[in-house]
């Protein structure tokens, strides 16, 4: 693939402030008209990325190109990004207008287009009737809206976000991100979004990467991450993970068998990528919605595994419940929905785990 197929590509580019590594030596191609999202906990790289990107802060070695140019030494105002904040960055003193119109004074756009492509801005991200009000007048997610116009109203290259939604409430956050995935798939713009909120991250990317200490752990579409993490740290991360250790009894052309400590044997599917052999440590993920509660006298079917546990404690939520569950003292974390009641507290159960519902990971991808 040559580089006029990659919006943004970034080659072995790292930051480093005095002796403390921020961005160790990255490589990160992002397509045209995706949407990419950098997520990981605070301090793991990915607002550093994306100011680098930007042009807010200049890498320690690397280069960085747009649309296939080198822009290493291309100033900020002149690399054709659109960038929206965490604080939104709105002019207090300026209407909703000449907000949105900033960019274009720059661009020696004509009045009338001016006017043309605020509007249209404003169309899109539905507060037309606003353009003559001062962002003291607006909402938060008004004013979000209004910086997300200023940033596409230029027509980037690249848009980029970071963590614009972090300052929103809960409810009015999950309205935005609908929003926000609708404005970049009418536009078809490249998309960069920093967060660390993992149900952003899964409901609105093309692909995730997940950053941890300044390092990539995993680039996949988000299904692929939430689905097959590729080390415990992916799987801690995003979602609640049970992570059980153990060592390989056995295995053949299709099914593992992993002798879990001081829990009993699992069953896990064979995956060609995955080279654990007979005797090796070995770590097994279960996402917690994927661990099933039964009545004690439960019976294993084909693929599946059946061990004897007891409820510990209950997360009522509404549909569904979070069971924390204790199986030869080991404690398990399970998601289900409720069928007539959820089980109680100190009730016996079956914590039935289907073989397809497992990722095994080799020692070298374990934490520690």
């Amino acid at each position: 693939m040559n580089d006029q197929a990659h919006a943004v590509e970034i080659r072995e580019v790292a930051k480093r402030f005095g002796d403390f590594t921020a961005l160790h030596p990255t490589n990160l191609h992002i397509g045209e008209g995706s949407f990419v999202t950098l997520l990981g906990p605070s301090g793991c790289g990915k607002t550093t990325t994306l100011r680098i990107i930007a042009g807010l802060l200049e890498p320690s070695q690397g280069d960085i190109l747009i649309k296939g140019a080198r822009v290493n030494d291309t100033p900020i105002h002149r690399r054709n990004l659109g960038l929206v904040f965490q604080n939104y960055a709105l002019f207090p003193h300026k209407t909703v207008f000449d907000n949105v119109a900033f960019g274009l004074k720059y661009r020696h756009v004509s009045r009338d287009e001016m006017a043309d492509r605020v509007a249209k801005a404003l169309e899109l991200v539905q507060l037309p009737h606003l353009a003559d009000r001062f962002p003291r007048q607006l909402s938060g997610g008004q004013q979000q809206r209004i910086a997300l116009a200023r940033a596409i109203v230029i027509q980037p290259d690249v848009l980029l976000l970071d963590e614009p939604l972090s300052a929103l409430d809960a409810n009015l956050r999950e309205d935005m991100r609908v929003e926000l995935k609708r404005i970049q798939d009418q536009l078809g713009i490249t998309t960069i979004f920093v967060t660390h909120d993992q149900a952003e991250a899964l409901a609105m990317s093309d692909r995730i990467v997940v950053m941890r200490d300044g390092l990539i752990e995993q680039i996949g579409a988000p299904e692929e991450v939430y689905n097959r993490p590729a080390s415990e740290f992916v799987a801690r991360f995003l979602g609640n993970s049970n992570v059980l250790p153990g060592r390989v009894e056995s295995r053949d052309d299709r099914a593992i068998k992993v002798a879990i400590d001081g829990v009993g044997t699992i069953l896990t599917e064979a995956v060609e990528e995955e080279g654990a052999a007979e005797g090796d440590p070995v770590r097994v993920v279960v996402r917690a919605e994927k661990l099933q509660l039964a009545a004690p006298e439960a019976q294993a079917e084909a693929g599946t595994s059946i061990l004897p546990g007891g409820v510990e404690a209950v997360d009522y939520q509404g549909q569904a419940a979070r069971y924390f569950v204790s199986v030869n003292g080991h404690q398990m974390q399970a998601v289900n929905a409720i069928d007539e009641r959820p089980f109680r507290k100190g009730e016996a159960v079956s914590v039935r785990i289907r073989a397809r519902d497992c990722v095994l990971l080799p020692s070298s991808k374990t934490e520690g």
